[in-house]
């Protein structure tokens, strides 16, 4: 179907069995809570740049999504609203394409990343992100299985809930010294995940941020045992990480 309206309602195609493709008109603005949810049949959707937001569980159970074309830019799509993960499609379909061009690589140009933007994308292999983002979202990377390589900028502040859940490619990361909060299983399930650098700008690592990180040997905090010391952190924080100490600029914390 090809869908020409201002906003698409509530439940509006929920549960609609037999619907394959969905062409959203460049009129649309919107998508309701669960709109196509349980559209079991569902297998590629456009969505033109005029959409800003996509609401609570949108595609939610339409597991048989496998392309997801947004008429825009890279810079448009993250700046979409998405109600949860759910909302977004790509979690299903795992890539994203735009206009017609699979993404694998790609360069981010705005101020902030919004919640869910890239959830279970597994075609992204690197990303870019410039000094002009200032925090990283809920759950944006979540899933990105294939992606190897990601700069973060210093002008990142804060690194929100499982940001990078699950980037079971991700081998090292480097925290800019700009970043005050590494929140709630941001990292965690980076199994591949073998060394991490903390800045000592870090005042706050929350629950389980590095939680099953099984092969992370090596974490090294930029500042002093006295700073480590003084860093708030959450229950399990490195639930299940193989790493027995952190390196400080002036000695060893022995982890428990």
């Amino acid at each position: 179907i090809t869908i020409n309206v201002e906003n698409i309602n509530d439940y509006a195609f929920y549960n609609c069995t037999s619907l394959t493709s969905v062409t959203i008109g460049d009129s649309v603005t919107s998508v309701g809570d669960d709109a196509f949810y349980k559209c079991s049949s569902l297998t590629s959707i456009t969505i033109p740049n005029s959409v800003t937001s996509i609401s609570y569980s949108a595609f939610g159970g339409c597991s048989l999504i496998t392309k997801v074309n947004y008429m825009g830019t890279i810079d448009q799509w993250v700046q979409i609203y998405f109600g949860n993960k759910y909302a977004n499609p790509i979690y299903y379909a795992k890539n994203l394409y735009i206009n017609d061009v699979l993404q694998t690589s790609i360069t981010i140009n705005v101020e902030n990343i919004n919640d869910y933007t890239f959830v279970s994308c597994s075609s992204l292999i690197s990303i870019e992100i410039p000094n002009s983002v200032t925090w990283i979202g809920e759950e944006v990377f979540y899933g990105c299985s294939s992606l190897t390589s990601i700069t973060i900028p210093n002008s990142v502040t804060s690194i929100g809930n499982s940001a990078f859940s699950y980037c079971t490619s991700l081998t090292s990361i480097t925290i800019p010294n700009s970043v005050t909060s590494i929140d709630g299983r941001a990292f965690s399930y980076c199994t591949s995940l073998t060394s991490i650098e903390i800045p000592n700008s870090v005042t706050r690592i929350c629950d389980y941020a590095f939680k099953d990180c099984d092969s992370l040997t090596s974490i090294k905090f930029d500042g002093t045992v006295e700073q480590w010391n003084n860093i708030t952190k959450g229950s399990e924080w490195n639930n299940d990480v193989p790493a027995t100490k952190v390196v400080c600029t002036d000695g060893e914390v022995v982890l428990k």
